[in-house]
């Protein structure tokens, strides 16, 4: 009775944190998966295959600039959260890393994204604009991001929710009020997505600044601490920015419009693990990041297991029951029913990898031979079906999504494994 009352005990302030996470950021995920399907809904085939297209590549823009250095924040303060000062020089450092990616990944993007949509025949007019917009709303995804991030190790999730909310709410408001007023076009949905992008950034970068009573100084040590934790991973994360929109690529380079339209509005069923994605930013990752040693295994099987069983239990309603997932999408798409639950399958995979990658990043499990592996394992299964499959069809693409999800789960699994028998990575914390 006694050891049932301690788990009782300890467990039910995380229900309390779950909790006021799925009623303060689920509000927000669910104003942004809405805004989305939306989208999907009052723009046509041909002005929606742009609108995906441009966010898939800010997605991955966003990501590139990352590259995790963002996710060191977390190992590196570790438990002295009090230690504002600490937080400031690395919050600073993380900021100046950014600048410098920035400089170098942008231009390169800008040339990247004008080659891949040649064949598509939308203009100049029009690729530059989705240049120009691409470029300035990564940037501000970045800042929101860091600033994000800080917040959470900050504990000052209250207000993090809230800025998620009003800036999700109110884009989702602005929407509707245009779609009202038979005002709607392609041009409303970017502008307000890159409003509320840079509103959110702008409110928690100033929040940050505010708790932290100072800018901190990117200091050198700080610096070569977060290169030593990122760069190991840099191949891994480059890879996966690329790979993260390796299905609209291969539909936007072999496939029609039609096409690109009908992955950019899967992709969106996608979007519904996003909530997921941010409970393990803000609770599973700082979890993981302070736990005892003596506890980590357990905790650690515990949570791959209740994962796992839930992206099971996703896919196979999403195999049983494709016509719910797809009555989100509107008319235009409902005869992808096969195609939703391999979106889904795939979302699951992802999930999962990424899941067990963020718990090895906050116990420093990060090796470079894990990045290797994982990416030329997933690079031998895309060339598998590039000369086997034919890469034009929607659901071929999405076939090698799963497989290579599967590949890196799989890579995953092996470093959490050599984690627990080798040790974490070791890093300098002072200067010299």
């Amino acid at each position: 009775m006694i050891k049932v009352q301690e788990m009782v005990a300890a467990l039910l302030p995380k229900f309390k944190q779950l909790a006021h996470f799925f009623t303060r950021q689920g509000l927000a995920v669910g104003a942004n998966l809405l805004y989305g399907l939306l989208c999907v809904r009052a723009l046509g085939v041909q002005e929606y295959a742009k609108f995906a297209v441009l966010f898939g590549f800010m997605g991955t823009l966003t990501f590139l600039l990352d590259a995790g250095v963002s996710n060191t924040l977390t190992p590196l303060v570790g438990e002295r959260i009090q230690d504002l000062k600490l937080i400031a020089d690395c919050v600073a450092a993380i900021r100046r890393v950014a600048f410098y990616s920035y400089l170098i990944v942008a231009p390169i993007a800008g040339v990247i994204l004008t080659l891949i949509v040649q064949r598509q025949h939308w203009g100049a007019t029009v690729v530059a604009e989705m240049i120009g917009v691409l470029l300035a709303t990564a940037w501000f995804s970045r800042v929101n991001a860091n600033y994000g991030l800080a917040l959470v190790v900050l504990r000052d999730r209250n207000y993090y929710y809230r800025v998620q909310m009003m800036g999700a709410v109110g884009a989702l408001a602005l929407l509707g009020t245009s779609l009202a007023l038979h005002r709607f076009n392609i041009y409303v949905g970017i502008l307000l997505n890159v409003a509320q992008t840079i509103f959110m950034g702008t409110l928690n970068y100033r929040r940050v600044r505010k708790l932290l009573g100072t800018g901190g100084r990117a200091l050198p040590h700080l610096q070569r601490a977060i290169l030593r934790l990122a760069v190991p991973n840099l191949p891994n994360t480059l890879f996966y920015a690329v790979q993260g929109q390796i299905t609209l690529t291969l539909i936007v380079i072999f496939g029609r419009t039609t096409g690109v339209a009908d992955i950019g509005a899967l992709s969106r069923l996608s979007q519904i693990f996003v909530i997921f994605n941010q409970v393990n930013l803000i609770l599973v990752e700082p979890f993981f990041a302070k736990l005892p040693v003596a506890r980590l295994k357990q905790h650690y099987l515990l949570a791959i297991a209740a994962a796992a069983s839930c992206c099971a239990l996703f896919s196979g309603l999403a195999f049983a029951f494709p016509g719910i997932f797809l009555w989100l999408l509107g008319p235009k798409y409902y005869e992808l029913r096969a195609e939703a639950g391999l979106v889904i399958l795939g979302g699951s995979c992802a999930y999962m990898y990424g899941f067990m990658w963020l718990i090895h990043t906050s116990r420093r499990f990060i090796y470079w031979w894990t990045t290797v592996a994982n990416i030329a394992l997933v690079v031998l299964v895309e060339i598998f079906f590039i000369l086997q499959y034919d890469l034009s069809s929607v659901r071929n693409v999405l076939k090698m999504n799963i497989a290579t999800g599967l590949a890196s789960v799989l890579v995953t699994v092996a470093c959490g494994v050599y984690g627990f028998w080798r040790g974490p990575r070791s890093i300098e914390m002072h200067a010299s």
